[in-house]
């Protein structure tokens, strides 16, 4: 099970995310000025900022799946047809989707991301609801 995102990730989400959202932080490797890998660590870990070896490293906030879940908005407003919809994650089909009145799906947002985990889905939505302005931050 896929746990938190990868650092392609965690730089688009870094992009309109807050930083202090982030549980976790990405030690990512440079080597000529350009990132090559990274390692996750939590945030809170002061070992890696004393290193001598920190110059060669840039910090990249990184979601773990619980983060990512107190992101998600718990429900969203459709300005066009004037309904609430209520956060529901489909376990089966490993898809957060938003639903009113128990099984009517809002009808924009996407249903299938196609990703293989939850967090993907997950992290699909969350760039789709901010690129449709569903989030108040």
């Amino acid at each position: 099970m896929k746990s938190y995102t990868d650092l392609e990730q965690s730089k688009k989400l870094a992009e309109f995310l807050p930083i202090e959202s982030a549980d976790m932080e990405y030690l990512a490797i440079k080597e000529n000025g350009k990132l090559v890998g990274g390692v996750p660590f939590v945030k809170d870990d002061s070992e890696v900022e004393n290193s001598a070896y920190s110059h060669t490293y840039d910090r990249i906030a990184c979601w773990s799946l619980a983060a990512l879940l107190q992101v998600l908005p718990l429900g969203i407003y459709d300005k066009f047809d004037s309904n609430d919809y209520e956060l529901e994650i489909n376990m089966i089909d490993k898809m957060p989707r938003y639903i009113r009145l128990g099984d009517i799906y809002h009808s924009q947002f996407p249903y299938d991301f196609e990703k293989d985990t939850l967090l993907d889905n997950i992290v699909e939505s969350i760039i789709w609801l901010n690129n449709n302005n569903y989030f108040e931050l």
